[in-house]
């Protein structure tokens, strides 16, 4: 049976968060289906959802609902049908997708590294103590802490263009963007210096675009099928599958990361005490097509050597 492609009279709706990285993903996603399908612009309409998480910007996200909360309206609209598939930044999702919706095509991944941000200092070494730094990442936050515990970290939410604002406004003397984001912006010279992985390991699915679909929309679960990137989709198989049995939400600081090497697949994880008191990292090589286990042993692993509490709040 052919496909039923979309046409300017009966367009193909993508989801997505309204900040100009969101839309720069969403456009990435419809620029890749028109290539795919040799269709026009005008066969795929972005349409634009406020999320609970873009509307409450002056609170930390652990005491407002945690991750779900850029995502969850986008999938009300999606299970009522209002639109087709669903566009987020992969380090946002939870490792649960809501019944009747599956998550399972990524775009290939950009560069997974943290961007340091500063108009005062070129790194992370060159900070006095005492120096103010913003974010709103409890990995960050913990990473830094745990090295610096000298440095003063102050809440730091909004999209890029919010959070270079409150750096000009002096809210912090530096802060911490991916670089991913920065480099689909095309504001790559904004980060003063890249953090290579080894001095901060980044968040879980850093610089993968996924896109979401209701699981009985055939026709969606093809035309995503000719842009899915199998490389993106193992590494973050391996790597949700670490967050997911370390039961990773907002509230604890986790970082991991998986690499390729020919049909061997490295998956690098740490956890951290909520102050940055204390760090754990392990690392697991095997199969490739073994990710989902490995990422499962190496939470376990980690967890074992936590012991009960290690991700309790604790104030930095």
């Amino acid at each position: 049976m052919a496909l039923d492609l979309p046409s300017p009279s009966s367009p193909f709706r993508i989801g997505t968060r309204g900040s100009p990285l969101a839309l720069a993903q969403a456009y990435e996603t419809r620029n890749r289906l028109e290539k795919a399908f040799d269709l026009p612009n005008e066969a795929f309409e972005i349409v634009v959802i406020k999320t609970t998480g873009d509307a409450i910007l002056d609170r930390p996200l652990k005491e407002i609902g945690g991750k779900g909360l850029f995502t969850r309206e986008i999938e009300d609209d999606m299970l009522a049908g209002k639109i087709d598939i669903a566009v987020h930044s992969m380090k946002d999702m939870p490792t649960l997708q809501p019944e009747g919706l599956l998550l399972e095509t990524y775009l290939p991944r950009e560069d997974v590294r943290d961007a340091f941000v500063s108009p005062v200092y070129e790194g992370l070494g060159a900070l006095p103590e005492g120096t103010r730094v913003g974010t709103s990442s409890l990995r960050r936050k913990a990473q830094l802490l745990h090295h610096r515990p000298d440095l003063e970290v102050v809440e730091f939410r909004g999209n890029v263009q919010t959070r270079l604002k409150k750096l000009e406004d002096g809210v912090a003397t530096c802060t911490f963007l991916a670089m991913a984001g920065l480099n689909r912006l095309g504001m790559s010279h904004v980060a003063t210096s890249a953090i290579e992985t080894t001095e901060m390991l980044p968040a879980v699915a850093q610089g993968a675009i996924g896109i979401e679909r209701r699981a009985d929309d055939d026709r969606a679960a093809e035309m995503l099928e000719a842009i899915h990137d199998e490389e993106t989709g193992t590494r973050l198989t391996a790597e949700r599958s670490f967050l997911k049995e370390l039961d990773g939400s907002c509230e604890t600081p986790i970082a991991g990361l998986a690499t390729l090497q020919g049909e061997m697949l490295h998956l690098k994880g740490e956890i951290l005490r909520t102050d940055g008191s204390e760090a754990l990292s392990d690392d697991i090589t095997g199969p490739a097509e073994d990710g989902e286990l490995l990422g499962r042993e190496l939470a376990t692993t980690l967890l074992a050597r936590a012991g009960d509490g290690f991700f309790d709040w604790k104030p930095a």
